[in-house]
C-alpha cells in the first residue's frame, strides 16, 4: 500500500513551494541583473584624470565632457612628472601632458588592459583633434602571463569563495567551540594563502612579493569569519546571504572589469566588498610599491572585526537565554538546529524545536508525542532514532507537551525508541520515503504496571533498553 504523503501541521503545499523556491529565484534574479549590468559595454564613469597645466586641463575637460558628460573627473597638476606620479600613487587612472606637437598619456596596465585601451582610444582622438602625436606610456606594466591585468581577480576569487564554504562546513562542527572555529579559520586561511601564492609566483602569474600572502590571508579570514558570525542571524537564508555577498555582488564589483568602467552602483560595492578591496591591495603591493594599500586592508580588517562581533553577540544571546531558563527552573527543550547550506551538503539527522513553523525553517520528517496511560504528556522522554543496522542517527527529548520532531533522516526503515526513567521503553519501526512525513506516537507505562502494547510497537528488554537509551 502506498504511504500517504503528510505535511507538517499548518504548512500548506503553496507555502512549502514558496519557501523552496525563494532562494534559487532570488539568486537567479541577482545573477541575471548584476552580471550583465556590470560587464555589458563597460565605459568610463567618473574616471580620475590629471592633466599637466591649468590651461591644458580646461581644454581637456571641455573636450571630454563634450563626448561624455560624466565619464571623467579632470584635475590639473603642475607638470608631466606630477602627472606620471599621480598614476603611480593611484591618485588617478591616467595622466596627460601635452606640448606643441606632442602629447603623452600615462596609464597603468595593472589597473586592467580594458581601461588602458579605453583611455588610449579617447585621448588618441583628442590628440588628433589638436594635431598632436600621442605616446602612451605604461608606468605599471603587468607580468607577461597577465596580459589583461585581471589574473589577480581570479586568485582573489579562489581565496574568497572557499572562505564562505569553510564557514559552512564549520557550522556542522558542533563539537568545536567558537574559539576553536576561529583558530581553524586562521589555519586554513594561512594554508590557502601560501598555496595560492606559490602557484601564482611559480607559474609566473604575478610578481614574487611575500606581502601578497598577508592580503590573501586577510581575505579568506574576513569572508569565513563574517560568514560564521552572520549564520545564526540569517538562519536558513544563509545560502542566499553567502552566495549573494560573495558571488552575486562581489564578482561584478571585483575589478574583473576595471572599476572606473563600472556603473556607480558597482563602484560603490567595490569600495566595501572584501574581494574588491583584496584585489586593490594586491595590485598595490605587487605593482604600485604599496600605494593605496592601507584603505583596503582596513576594510578587510573591518569585516573580520564585524564577524567576530557577531560571534560575540550570538554567544551573549545564548548565555542570556540559558540564564533565563535557569532562573525559571525550566531546562531548554531542543536548541536551534545548526545552520546548513544545502548547496554544499546534504541534510544531517537533526532534532527540531516543536513550535509553529517559521518561514524558511526545515520541515520535520518524523514527529510524534510521548504520553502516559492517562494521556498526559511525558516531559523529557528520550527519543532515539536508529537505522536498520542499529546505528544511532539522532537523539532528542520531548518538550513540556510531550512532543518531539526530527528531520534530515535517510530513506528506508528506521527504529524509533522512546524511554523515560521508571517507565518501560517502547520501539516503533517506520518506513521513511521521500516526501512522506511520518508520525510515531508512544504511550509509556510504569514498569510496575506493565500492560500489553498495540500493533507496531514492542517492549525492549533491559539490555536493549540500555542500548537504545
Amino acid at each position: 500500500m502506498k504511504p500517504r504523503v503528510e505535511r507538517p501541521r499548518g504548512v500548506s503545499v503553496a507555502r512549502v513551494l514558496v519557501e523552496t523556491l525563494t532562494i534559487p529565484v532570488l539568486l537567479f534574479l541577482g545573477l541575471l541583473l548584476c552580471f550583465p549590468l556590470a560587464f555589458h559595454q563597460p565605459q568610463p564613469h567618473h574616471a580620475k584624470i590629471v592633466v599637466a597645466g591649468p590651461a591644458a586641463e580646461r581644454r581637456v575637460d571641455t573636450a571630454l565632457r563634450r563626448s561624455d558628460s560624466d565619464g571623467f573627473d579632470v584635475t590639473a597638476v603642475a607638470d608631466a612628472r606630477d602627472a606620471r606620479r599621480a598614476v603611480l600613487d593611484r591618485d588617478a587612472v591616467a595622466g596627460f601632458a601635452a606640448t606643441d606637437g606632442h602629447a603623452v598619456l600615462y596609464v597603468a596596465k595593472a589597473n586592467g588592459s580594458a581601461l588602458e585601451q579605453a583611455l588610449a582610444k579617447g585621448f588618441t582622438q583628442l590628440a588628433a583633434h589638436n594635431h598632436q602625436k600621442l605616446t602612451v606610456t605604461d608606468v605599471a606594466p603587468t607580468v607577461g602571463k597577465d596580459g589583461l591585468g585581471t589574473t589577480l581577480v581570479y586568485f582573489g576569487i579562489a581565496w574568497n569563495v572557499p572562505g564562505y564554504i569553510l564557514a559552512t562546513t564549520l557550522l556542522r562542527a558542533v563539537t568545536f567551540t567558537r574559539r576553536r572555529k576561529l583558530i581553524t579559520i586562521a589555519g586554513v586561511a594561512g594554508l590557502f594563502s601560501a598555496v595560492g601564492f606559490l602557484v601564482g609566483t611559480g607559474l609566473g602569474f604575478f610578481p614574487d612579493d611575500p606581502t601578497a600572502l598577508a592580503i590573501a590571508f586577510l581575505l579568506t579570514t574576513a569572508v569565513a569569519t563574517f560568514s560564521l558570525g552572520m549564520a545564526p542571524f540569517v538562519k536558513h537564508f544563509f545560502p542566499l546571504a553567502g552566495l549573494g555577498l560573495y558571488v552575486v555582488l562581489s564578482v561584478p564589483s571585483s575589478g574583473l572589469v576595471p572599476v572606473p568602467l563600472l556603473p556607480r552602483f558597482f563602484q560603490g560595492l567595490h569600495a566595501v566588498m572584501p574581494l574588491g578591496n583584496a584585489v586593490d591591495a594586491l595590485r598595490g603591493v605587487l605593482y604600485f610599491d604599496g600605494a593605496g594599500v592601507l584603505k583596503p586592508v582596513l576594510v578587510l580588517c573591518a569585516w573580520i572585526a564585524a564577524g567576530t562581533a557577531l560571534l560575540g553577540l550570538d554567544a551573549w544571546r545564548h548565555h542570556r537565554a540559558a540564564a533565563g531558563h535557569a532562573a525559571q527552573d525550566e531546562p531548554e527543550d531542543v536548541p536551534e538546529p545548526p545552520v546548513e547550506d544545502p548547496s554544499v551538503e546534504a541534510p544531517a539527522p537533526t532534532a527540531l524545536p516543536v513550535r509553529p513553523h517559521h518561514f524558511g525553517e526545515p520541515l520535520p520528517m518524523l514527529e510524534g508525542t510521548v504520553r502516559d496511560p492517562g494521556q498526559q504528556p511525558v516531559h523529557h522522554a528520550a527519543v532515539t532514532v536508529m537505522d536498520a543496522g542499529g546505528r544511532q542517527l539522532v537523539r532528542t527529548t520531548t518538550n513540556a507537551r510531550g512532543e518531539y520532531a526530527v528531520t534530515g533522516l535517510p530513506e528506508g526503515y528506521i527504529s524509533v525508541v522512546a524511554s523515560h526513567p521508571g517507565r518501560d521503553p517502547l520501539v516503533h519501526q517506520k518506513l521513511l520515503q521521500s516526501g512522506v512525513a511520518v508520525r510515531a506516537d508512544f504511550t509509556l507505562h510504569d514498569r510496575r504496571n506493565r500492560t500489553p502494547v498495540g500493533s507496531g510497537a514492542g517492549h525492549l528488554g533491559p539490555r536493549h533498553a540500555r542500548h537504545g537509551s
